[in-house]
């Protein structure tokens, strides 16, 4: 085979596959003579373009595939490949790579693809003897030749149409074929941009999945932690609430002790007023004075406590997004009614009843509006102001009094304070 520096485009496409019509060899002989140059000629068809790269082979008869090659030769392109119809082409074999057997052997035109275009009839490699010299025969044997040799050319121009029209659609399904390359050729380009695009997104969604997951678990962790403390805030405002109904319930239970005393202090008061100087009764109203004393100062106190822990919860509440308006309870204001109070003796002077005459018939007296009461004209007005206070029931909120028998009144009032 020859050694060349170059080799041919080749393919394992099969016979099937190949298109021999599109270039058609020329004067090809039955024979030719080992030891001398051989000269291919063939002719291009009309829709057949060649390239630059195509190939004229020797295959043996049989090949199967156009890696079967024994030797072969670049094709020359035609100068001008539009000129119709295209001039006759030809290739020169030389002598030295030329087989040296007496096998069939036949030219094939491969394209720079490794496709066949085109294919010869069979013709060996062997010596001239005297049968192809000389052929002596009848007149009969003459006559009968030509006969045949005119009915071949009949067929022969019938294959000649049948090629033509076979060349034409083979032609048209080229270009068909073409363009469905083309065709293949703008999808593949537009796969490719797709699948570019596609796998841009994919990244850019992965990228976004990551950041998102990440947020995710900060958003968790920050969740259980502000659970954690949650938590802890409910149980601390839980433990506030049950301090502060303990404070309520303490300073109410003072407030109850205070009038108390203040009722038991009026009627100390008044039985003081009603009987001559008595050591014993003073004695008690001091001691309920420095009682009332010291309850008042630990009402303060409490009260002080109380206003403490309201800002304590108030700040708690606000921390957690809620408003103490919205407790179900309140505790009572603190001073109400102290700005009324006289800053001296809260009971006033209980001796200044005391007349030292023996005749209290003789001096002018008070009566209470409210329980008819006398008292001595010389009695202080605040001391009777306080006997009218134990009579009445006093709003803690707005100051609004009540008779004490309209206590159920009283209690709705005080009760709407707090809705």
């Amino acid at each position: 085979m020859e050694e060349t520096i170059e080799d041919p485009p080749t393919s394992a496409v099969l016979l099937d596959h190949c298109h021999f019509s599109q270039v058609i060899f020329n004067s090809v002989e039955k024979f030719y003579v080992p030891g001398g140059d051989i000269t291919c000629y063939y002719t291009l068809t009309q829709h057949f373009i060649p390239r630059r790269k195509d190939w004229i082979g020797i295959f043996r008869v049989g090949w199967k595939t156009t890696r079967e090659y024994y030797t072969f030769m670049w094709v020359t392109l035609p100068v001008d490949l539009n000129s119709r119809p295209a001039k006759q082409q030809e290739v020169q074999f030389k002598a030295y790579y030329l087989p040296k057997d007496d096998e069939y052997y036949q030219f094939c035109y491969v394209d720079q693809d490794g496709v066949v275009r085109g294919a010869s009839i069979p013709f060996q490699f062997r010596p001239e003897n005297e049968e192809d010299i000389l052929v002596v025969t009848t007149q009969g044997e003459v006559e009968e030749i030509e006969q045949h040799n005119k009915e071949l050319c009949k067929e022969n121009k019938q294959l000649k149409d049948s090629c033509v029209g076979l060349q034409k659609q083979n032609s048209d399904m080229q270009a068909e074929l073409q363009r469905k390359q083309e065709e293949l050729e703008t999808l593949k380009s537009i796969n490719k941009k797709l699948e570019q695009t596609m796998k841009e997104q994919k990244d850019c969604w992965e990228t976004e999945l990551l950041q998102l997951k990440e947020q995710n678990q900060k958003m968790s962790s920050e969740n259980e932690k502000m659970g954690v403390r949650v938590d802890q805030l409910q149980a601390q405002l839980s433990t506030q609430e049950k301090e502060m109904e303990k404070l309520v319930q303490g300073v109410q239970d003072k407030t109850e002790q205070l009038e108390h005393l203040k009722k038991e202090n009026g009627q100390l008061f008044l039985s003081l007023t009603e009987q001559d100087q008595n050591f014993d009764l003073s004695k008690r109203l001091s001691e309920n004075k420095i009682m009332y004393n010291v309850l008042q100062k630990e009402k303060e106190r409490m009260e002080e406590e109380n206003d403490l822990l309201k800002m304590e919860n108030s700040t708690l509440l606000s921390y957690m997004g809620l408003n103490y308006d919205s407790l179900p309870y309140q505790a009572p204001t603190s001073n109400q009614g102290a700005a009324r109070q006289n800053p001296g003796l809260v009971y006033g002077n209980p001796y200044s009843g005391i007349q030292e005459s023996s005749a209290p018939s003789l001096l002018s007296i008070k009566k209470c509006p409210t329980c008819k009461s006398d008292f001595p004209d010389d009695l202080f007005d605040h001391t009777l102001e306080q006997h009218m206070q134990t009579l009445s029931l006093n709003c803690p909120i707005c100051d609004k009094a009540f008779p004490a028998k309209e206590k159920q009144i009283f209690e709705d009032h005080v009760f709407c304070h707090t809705l």
